[in-house]
């Protein structure tokens, strides 16, 4: 397949390794010194998955430089996510699907906004990644899971096709009949584990340990579901627990995007995570006092540059 990765961060940069390794055309638009390095030397993954440096079929800032494509892995920051949408319009043909892998459960409607909804999908990801400096990204923990569908889940051979190829690069790609639901599953435990830390500026390893945190980790779970069931989502009944199940179980030094973006001075997604929770439950009347009092707590920090 012939795939673009707009950008190449975290998860844009992890996928263009294991594509690229794995005999795809990937095209990695980037900037700065980031695309320096990946035309001078090539985009490197460290990790458990692999530790490998690709040389990619095309490194550009330029989206109009590479022209058509079958995909979109779509993963930039969610205030970003109008420019970078426009940019992809170069590169799109009638039947280029459009993935988002961002974080909270609105991109793929506000895409759908900017570009023609038919090229858009839905799609959510469980894997921990950072760019750790230009031309190399690094991955924490051992779990990598790409789950994406046609916004109405209904299938297509567009989207089987971007699934054989993620599944036959290495990480797991399942199939789903519900996508809203998978990514809000995915939101209610990552609206924790992203305020929390952020706020907490701890790890998951000292929120399971001390009470005071494990409880309000927890009330935050509670309440993104509870909106999220309010706005429809078929959340299974399970879900409160099984969040609270797998953030105890992963590596007690993980922490989320959110507390690393604030430990380095960047600007935060605040709005579309802890915002958004509380933006969501207040046009179906649930009250989220714990989500809150994380985005009040965070607000000073969302365009970045002060000291943590």
């Amino acid at each position: 397949m012939r795939i673009a990765t707009m950008a190449t961060g975290g998860i844009g940069g992890y996928l263009a390794v294991l594509l690229s390794k794995a005999g795809h055309e990937v095209a990695t638009i980037a900037r700065g010194a980031h695309l320096a390095t990946i035309r001078a030397h090539g985009l490197t993954l460290e990790g458990p998955d692999a530790n490998a440096t690709v040389r990619p079929w095309m490194a550009t800032d330029d989206p109009s430089e590479v022209g058509e494509v079958d995909a979109i892995i779509f993963g930039v920051k969610g205030d970003a996510l109008g420019p970078a949408a426009e940019a992809c319009r170069p590169m799109l043909r009638a039947e280029t699907v459009v993935v988002p892998f961002l974080n909270g459960v609105e991109a793929a409607d506000r895409l759908a906004g900017v570009l023609p909804p038919g090229n858009v999908a839905n799609g959510m990801c469980k894997v921990s990644t950072t760019i750790a400096a230009p031309g190399v990204i690094r991955q924490v923990g051992t779990f990598s899971s790409f789950t994406f569908a046609e916004r109405d889940s209904t299938p297509s051979a567009r989207i089987d096709a971007l699934r054989a190829a993620i599944a036959g690069a290495g990480p797991e790609a399942p199939p789903t009949d519900d996508i809203v639901r998978d990514v809000w599953e995915k939101f209610v435990l990552f609206s924790a584990m992203s305020g929390v830390t952020a706020a907490g500026r701890c790890t998951i390893g000292e929120i399971t340990a001390i009470p005071q945190l494990a409880d309000l980790f927890r009330n935050v779970i509670a309440e993104t579901a509870a909106v999220g069931r309010a706005r429809g989502v078929a959340l299974p009944a399970t879900v409160e627990e099984s969040a609270w199940a797998f953030a105890s179980g992963i590596t007690p030094e993980m922490r989320a995007s959110t507390a690393i973006d604030l430990e380095h001075g960047r600007p935060l997604e605040v709005d579309w995570v802890s915002g958004a929770v509380c933006r969501l439950g207040r046009e179906v009347g649930v009250p989220t006092p714990a989500n809150d009092a994380l985005y009040a707590v965070l607000l000073p920090h969302k365009a970045g540059g002060g000291a943590p």
